[in-house]
Parts: C-alpha cells; structure tokens; sequence
C-alpha cells in the first residue's frame, strides 16, 4: 500500500506544481537551490545515478533512489521520468518518510 501512497503524494505535488522532472529541469532545481529532495528511478544508468548522486551531495540535496522509471513518470503524468526534484519542503518531507517507511523499495543514497 505503501508504494501507491508515495506515487499519489508525487501526483499530488506535480498537480500543485512543486515537481522538476527530467534531467534538465531536475539540474536547474538542484542548482538554483529549490529542490528538497531529488527521486532517481532503480532503472537509471550507474553512470547517471553518480552524476545525480554527486550534484546532490555538492548542493546538499537528499537524494533516493525509487521505483522505477515507468512509475515515476506515470506518477506526475508523462511517460517516463528516470528523475524528478520535489520543490517543497512538506512534499519532500512526507515523501522521505514514506520511502523510508516503504517494504519494497527506496534506498536513500544521501541527505
């Protein structure tokens, strides 16, 4: 139940506009200070989970790794997403707990 309530709370904060998604706009989240937390998907590449892993440790933005890339993606309404950056400090907070919490999944990787 655990995993449906984290892809819920990701829809819900994309529905309010708090979600970077992709690479490009999770960078410019990240880098401009207003990700709070940043979501790679298990799927990505170990070359691109260290690029993210080391942006995120440089700016001091927690990072975990969750599902995968179709759920990600499905979650705030595209297709796929391999990362998305959760802009507010609530969602971000709610979503950590959730992960931590989860059976199956998330992994946090820094922060």
């Amino acid at each position: 139940m655990t995993p449906n309530k984290i892809l819920s709370l990701l829809g819900m904060a994309q529905k309010a506009g708090k979600i970077s998604g992709g690479a490009f706009q999770v960078e410019q989240s990240v880098k401009s200070k207003k990700a709070r937390l940043v979501i790679i998907s298990e799927d990505m590449s170990e070359r691109s989970a260290k690029q993210y892993n080391d942006m995120c440790s440089y700016h001091k933005v927690p990072l975990v790794k969750y599902g995968d890339m179709e759920s990600l993606g499905h979650a705030i309404g595209k297709e796929y997403r391999a990362a998305v950056a959760v802009n507010d400090a609530g969602f971000a907070e709610s979503l950590l707990k959730l992960i931590n919490a989860s059976d199956n999944g998330g992994s946090r990787i820094n922060g």
